[in-house]
């Protein structure tokens, strides 16, 4: 829904957190070798793209909410239509797209509703979404996110952290449905 973006937002940084640079941590790995780091949830990689060039550990960390919620709503939230979702669900399929990629929390939201998962959210998928119980697509979701996490295979190193924020995403998500 639109009017939620900046209360996920706002959601979405408590989960993400601070500055780390854990090198076992797959999003702190620069594809030119560099030693990497991630800020609020932003990874180095992800956001020397966004802004168009290289960028130092000291930028990643002089990072605040206010300079990241423009890449925020741009790379993810957008992506996943966050504005045209009910509820609760744009929260849902923005947290994931932040931890799965949009394309992925796409074809969940599909298969959750039982439409073709092509990760392209067309009037097919948002009218089966709407049409969807709130409570019950929530469930399948966190199901269908849980599996994901569970099969990784950092999930021994995260996996306590990642289905304790599936788990906290879910509740929220429940409290936000209309």
């Amino acid at each position: 829904m639109e009017t939620n973006y900046k209360a996920a937002l706002d959601h979405i940084l408590k989960s993400e957190g601070g500055f780390q640079d854990d090198p076992r941590d797959n999003g702190n790995k620069l594809p030119d070798g560099r030693k990497g780091c991630t800020n609020l949830g932003v990874t180095q990689a992800v956001w020397e793209a966004y802004v168009g060039h290289k960028v130092s550990t000291a930028d990643m960390k002089a990072l605040t909410p206010e300079k990241v919620a423009p890449f925020y709503k741009h790379k993810y939230w957008d992506a996943v239509y966050g504005d045209d979702l009910p509820s609760g669900i744009d929260y849902l399929a923005f947290d994931f797209a932040i931890n799965a990629g949009a394309g992925r929390a796409i074809k969940t939201l599909q298969t959750a509703v039982g439409v073709t998962a092509d990760g392209a959210i067309g009037p097919k998928t948002l009218q089966a979404v709407k049409a969807a119980s709130g409570k019950e697509l929530i469930n399948k979701y966190t199901q269908a996110k849980e599996a994901f996490y569970r099969g990784l295979p950092s999930f021994p190193i995260y996996g306590k952290g990642w289905l304790a924020r599936t788990n906290a995403v879910d509740i929220t998500a429940k409290t936000l449905i209309g």
